[in-house]
């Protein structure tokens, strides 16, 4: 059974190593927040002047003033604080973010990132997914392995515009987690872990470029 936005979101949560600052971009990324174990101790960090972001709240802990990029409201855990944008980029651009989790609407098989706009369609414009896909020392991806119309997500190289090249480290979709190839093995994405009951076979067919596993 391939993986839901949760399950997408937990996995992704494992990936993440103790004492690290991490950004949520928006949609499936913002679920991460809901998978990290205390112990953990990570500093979630939001670009609109947000570190020490904690899960989402329940009814009775909704404050409108506390909300994340996306302007969903969060909560802010014992010893978080808030700044501003200034000093939120500062941190984004001067490496202090050691993974950024984005989603994306197509991956390259080179870790080209496109994720902020279809040409043709109303966008709000790139933000700060440009600045966190160079400036994070680690760049995840969650997404769907394909589009609503069923094309391939993850490519030999990318149609739509580019947010940054060669940025993404790892992908993880509703079938599984992959890893973009460097060295010798550039320019394939390479199979780290299946989903549940989803086959090899299943996944390379679902992919738009190869995959070595």
């Amino acid at each position: 059974m391939p993986w839901d936005r949760n399950q997408i979101a937990a996995r992704a949560a494992r990936e993440l190593t103790s004492d690290s600052v991490v950004n949520l971009g928006i949609g499936i990324p913002t679920l991460v927040a809901n998978h990290i174990a205390p112990e953990q101790n990570i500093f979630l960090h939001s670009e609109n002047g947000l570190l020490g972001m904690g899960p989402f709240p329940r009814d009775a802990e909704v404050d409108a003033q506390i909300i994340n990029a996306g302007k969903q409201t969060v909560t802010v855990l014992p010893g978080g604080s808030t700044f501003d944008s200034a000093l939120s980029f500062s941190m984004i651009r001067g490496g202090h973010v050691d993974v950024a989790i984005l989603g994306a609407m197509q991956v390259g098989a080179q870790g080209d990132l496109a994720n902020w706009m279809i040409p043709g369609k109303k966008v709000a414009g790139i933000g700060g997914a440009m600045d966190l896909a160079t400036g994070a020392r680690r760049v995840i991806a969650l997404m769907t392995h394909r589009s609503r119309g069923g094309q391939p997500k993850l490519v030999e190289r990318c149609d739509l515009p580019l947010t940054a090249p060669r940025c993404v480290d790892l992908v993880i979709t509703e079938l599984g987690v992959l890893r973009i190839g460097r060295g010798p093995s550039a320019g394939n994405f390479e199979l780290v872990e299946l989903a549940p009951g989803v086959s090899e076979a299943e996944l390379s067919e679902a992919t738009g470029a190869p995959v070595k596993t």
